[in-house]
């Protein structure tokens, strides 16, 4: 396992694969028993694996009682990364969901307890509730920085827009930053890249990819009659093979892997880490583990990843539409379109 630095905003070093521990528990009627999610919370550390993503709505509270039960002796080993903003173990009236401070402040202190410990690494916001002013969303976190209950703030499926108001509060009041993005990215889920993944490598935000095997569709596995997530979360969190640009997509996954030696899955999330994601795995067994570990070994060449990008490729959006255009490049270049050596990276 290697380690990545978490952004540009921060001193962190996390390593390249993320475990996601939404299938720690029953508690929505699939996942993993608590002894099977500890067997894979070891093989995780034991690879080199450092940074945990959870959330309180996981499995009902247990996902986090678990990881706590985990950590116990070892917490300062691990980055440990919570969500708030749906309802988690009793909580979820009104006031304890969205993204307001008293929201945020019911959550932490939930969280911390159901962890087992006095401080959290990175709290996300898990998704935008689409009224909280960023104003507020910054004044919470830094307060909560400034208190010592977490160390790093992030933002989980926001709008591009709202991420970048967000950054720029933060910075502008010189208060705790922004440190994170996470969001769905796979290659049967691309539209990430037309504005939140530009943003957030222009921000210098750590970037984090939710989904990287599609809800497991990329692996093949349903075309071999297995249920998983299709019906053990009732279709939530999955993409299907439903059109025939999805099964072109599935078909050159499998012949590239069929190239390298290795199964579709590990071509998948190592397609995403190419894109300069930190691929959050979510395994239910200790063996699906071990598969999705083994991608952080997995290198595909140029050509590959062409291919796999031509077959998952989806159509451009405005402004985009206009402003790659051969005809405007040449126009704000002043002609010289062939002889500008532009930035790879975009500038907020």
């Amino acid at each position: 396992m290697r380690y990545k630095l978490f952004g540009e905003h921060t001193g962190l070093r996390v390593s390249e694969l993320v475990l996601g521990t939404g299938n720690f528990g029953t508690g929505w009627g699939y996942g993993a028993e608590r002894d099977e999610s500890l067997g894979i919370f070891e093989a995780y550390a034991e690879a080199g694996g450092n940074f945990i993503d959870t959330a309180g709505v996981y499995q009902g509270g247990q996902a986090e009682e678990f990881l706590g039960e985990a950590l116990a002796g070892r917490r300062e080993d691990f980055v440990v990364a919570t969500k708030y903003s749906m309802p988690a173990g009793s909580r979820g009236g009104i006031l304890a969901t969205g993204n307001s401070r008293k929201a945020m402040v019911i959550s932490v202190e939930d969280s911390l307890k159901r962890l087992k410990t006095d401080y959290i690494d990175l709290l996300w916001i898990h998704m935008s509730d689409g009224v909280t002013p960023a104003e507020e969303i910054v004044r919470g976190f830094d307060d909560l920085v400034r208190s010592g209950k977490i160390l790093y703030a992030g933002l989980s499926d926001f709008p591009a827009w709202r991420v970048a108001r967000a950054a720029t509060i933060a910075e502008l009041r010189g208060v705790a930053p922004i440190a994170g993005l996470q969001y769905e990215h796979s290659l049967v889920e691309r539209t990430t890249e037309q504005e939140l993944l530009p943003a957030g490598k222009a921000l210098g935000l750590g970037l984090v990819a939710w989904s990287p095997l599609g809800g497991g569709m990329l692996t093949g596995k349903y075309r071999k009659g297995e249920k998983g997530r299709r019906e053990g979360f009732g279709g939530n969190v999955f993409q299907p093979e439903n059109s025939p640009q999805r099964t072109e997509i599935l078909d050159t996954l499998i012949a590239v892997a069929q190239e390298v030696g290795v199964t579709s899955g590990e071509v998948a999330i190592a397609w995403v880490a190419a894109k300069g994601s930190l691929p959050i795995i979510g395994p239910r067994t200790v063996a699906q583990l071990e598969n999705n570990l083994a991608a952080a070994n997995v290198r595909l060449s140029v050509e590959q990843i062409a291919r796999l990008d031509d077959a998952s490729a989806i159509p451009t959006v405005f402004p985009y539409t206009v402003l790659n255009g051969p005809g405007t490049r040449q126009g704000y270049t002043g002609g010289k379109s062939d002889q500008f050596d532009a930035p790879a990276l975009s500038v907020a």
